[in-house]
């Protein structure tokens, strides 16, 4: 198929005949309604979104008409996606009316489309395909300027309302929750935590539709953000300063430029280390109080329903402890205040995001090991067990351990393989474990038989 001959989003002026323009879009708005003041009981619809076709320039483009036909075509394509825009009305931009709520462009005219005059398409020129699709790394803010997460929690409440970019690495995405607003809309809120070298987390808040539809696709901890433009304020309920997207802000994912690049191998490195696993969640609850009783596959299905971390009780063999490894993987020091893994020599933490950085250094030498656990419906491997527990579970303490013979060790490992235990499990989800969950065991000893058959048949009994 012959190339395509596309107007230059630098060269648009309102006297162009029949203009079509390539870009790729880089930022949505949801569909709007408003009264059609001409037609009484009638109302138009709107929405609009952002093209770009080069490193420097992009346009925004506002779709107006009636509720199948802007809906059809706000549903036709999303953020990424590369467009063709045939025959819009090209006009100047008019920062008193609807430009002042549409990202900063700097093109000194907006587009508009009508279903009578114009069209807009998924672009199928593959060479123009090609060309397009590396501009949604590039912010459309210089790269250099932006707050770090440090820079806005120092500035504090000097910064409400202020509009600001911000480079970010993603730590975690809550969930959608909907709502009806006092005027009977529904509505909806996502928040997402975002973390880099000098905040471990910071709330990043997004109300619209499509802004929530383009960070639910992203992996937490291997993700960074450009964000253009987003608002700042102070939340009285947390007391502290929130982040949050609005009609003029763009977000460019991993953005290809240096400082989102030196973030990247940072949120790597701290992902891998487990540093960011020490949540802001809750601190585990007394086992006393943990009475959920289920089976292998139960706890599995019930981490990929949910995303949040939940806690259990399981009936099942341990399958795999290998104490025949060597001292260095069973044994670890960490961080007493951020659980980073240390050395034995080192005087200071070398996580970044350590809250105790400025205080006197202290570490925790203890037991860290891996363990499988199996019953009649599956297995769940690699779970966490620790100290102080694990001291309880093998019956020494580290330093016994380290000089107890091979032959010891694995007389340890088949006492406790060949007993069915009580195991008190804590899941939590994690995009590093295959099964895109993680277990740690709180409590685990020698399961009463009774206790067991009581369980089990109860178990066997659902449906």
């Amino acid at each position: 198929m012959a190339a395509q001959t596309f107007i230059a989003i630098s060269e648009l002026h309102p006297n162009l005949s029949h203009p079509k323009v390539a870009g790729i879009v880089i930022g949505k708005s949801d569909v709007k309604s408003f009264p059609d003041r001409k037609n009484i009981g009638v109302d138009r619809f709107t929405f609009g979104f952002t093209i770009k076709d080069s490193p420097d320039f992009f346009v925004n483009v506002t779709a107006w008409g009636n509720d199948l036909y802007v809906n059809g075509l706000s549903n036709s394509f999303s953020t990424g996606d590369c467009v063709i825009v045939e025959n819009p009305l090209v006009s100047s931009k008019d920062p008193e009316k609807g430009d002042k709520f549409c990202p900063t462009t700097p093109s000194f005219y907006r587009l508009m489309v009508t279903e009578v005059h114009s069209q807009v398409s998924l672009c199928a020129d593959t060479g123009a395909i090609e060309r397009l699709l590396p501009l949604i790394h590039l912010p459309v803010k210089d790269p250099g300027d932006f707050y770090s997460l440090g820079d806005i929690v120092a500035n504090g409440q000097r910064l409400e309302g202020t509009v600001i970019n911000i480079l970010a690495a993603v730590r975690s995405i809550g969930e959608m929750k909907q709502f009806i607003t006092s005027d009977q809309r529904k509505g909806q809120r996502l928040e997402v935590k975002l973390f880099d070298d000098s905040v471990s987390s910071f709330p990043l808040v997004c109300w619209d539709r499509e802004a929530i539809q383009l960070v639910q696709t992203l992996i937490p901890k291997e993700t960074v953000l450009f964000i253009a433009d987003a608002k700042i304020g102070f939340d009285s309920f947390r007391s502290g300063m929130t982040a949050t997207v609005n009609a003029k802000t763009i977000i460019t994912l991993n953005p290809d430029t240096r400082e989102a690049s030196l973030l990247f191998s940072y949120a790597k490195e701290v992902a891998e280390s487990g540093a960011l696993d020490q949540d802001e969640k809750p601190e585990d609850v007394p086992v006393e109080s943990i009475t959920d009783v289920y089976t292998v596959s139960q706890l599995k299905q019930k981490a990929q329903e949910i995303s949040e971390m939940f806690f259990g009780i399981t009936y099942s063999f341990i399958s795999k402890l290998d104490l025949n490894s060597s001292v260095s993987k069973l044994i670890k020091t960490r961080c007493t205040r951020c659980k980073f893994m240390v050395t034995e020599e080192e005087v200071s933490c070398s996580n970044l995001m350590c809250p105790g950085r400025d205080q006197m250094f202290s570490s925790a030498t203890g037991f860290d090991m891996l363990m499988d656990f199996t019953d009649h419906t599956g297995t769940l491997q690699a779970c966490s067990l620790r100290s102080p527990l694990a001291e309880k579970a093998l019956g020494c303490t580290t330093e016994e351990f380290t000089n107890r013979t091979d032959d010891e060790r694995t007389a340890m490992k088949w006492k406790l393989l060949l007993e069915r235990c009580k195991i008190y499990v804590k899941i939590l989800p994690s995009i590093k474990m295959k099964s895109g969950m993680r277990a740690v065991v709180l409590d685990c000893s020698v399961a009463d038989p009774g206790e067991v058959k009581q369980h089990m048949s109860a178990l066997l009994q659902q449906p």
